[in-house]
């Protein structure tokens, strides 16, 4: 019974270590997440929808294979739009993929924001990207901030 134990309790060791290796690994890179686009969809509703457009390269021989995402994002300081993602594309090992998360603004914060821009209107706006890639199991979180500024009536 003794060395039953033993052979069970080294045999889960050593998945559990098994599981780990990715975020041991020495050669392994994290993946490089940068955002390249992020513009207003439609102003015909209440509140606005912006699409963000992320990139994904993966340095490593291994495909990524992401379990969810969430983000959220400040224009002029208010945090107007979070939300959550698990529709995410597998990277490919050597490749990168591209995702495109729809939001639409927070309708409270909205206000608080369109009121302040009502006391000092301008064209060009300051954004903060902040997100948080789960790529499963045992693997560090990947976390991504970008901060920069839109207009109206152009992409970044």
């Amino acid at each position: 019974m003794y060395k039953m134990t033993v052979l069970v309790f080294t045999l889960a060791t050593l998945f559990i270590l098994n599981g780990c290796a990715p975020m041991t690994n020495p050669q392994f890179e994290s993946p490089v997440v940068s955002l390249y686009s992020f513009k207003m969809l439609s102003q015909d509703r209440v509140t606005p929808t912006f699409e963000v457009g992320l990139r994904i390269i993966n340095p490593n021989r291994e495909p990524l294979n992401f379990e969810g995402i969430f983000y959220t994002i400040e224009i002029e300081g208010y945090k107007i739009l979070a939300g959550v993602s698990n529709d995410l594309p597998v990277v490919d090992p050597y490749g990168e993929a591209t995702l495109t998360l729809e939001a639409s603004v927070d309708l409270i914060r909205g206000i608080k924001l369109i009121s302040s821009l009502m006391q000092e209107p301008r064209d060009t706006f300051v954004y903060s990207f902040n997100a948080k890639l789960d790529p499963g199991g045992f693997s560090p979180k990947i976390l991504i901030q970008e901060k920069g500024e839109f207009s109206l009536n152009a992409d970044i």
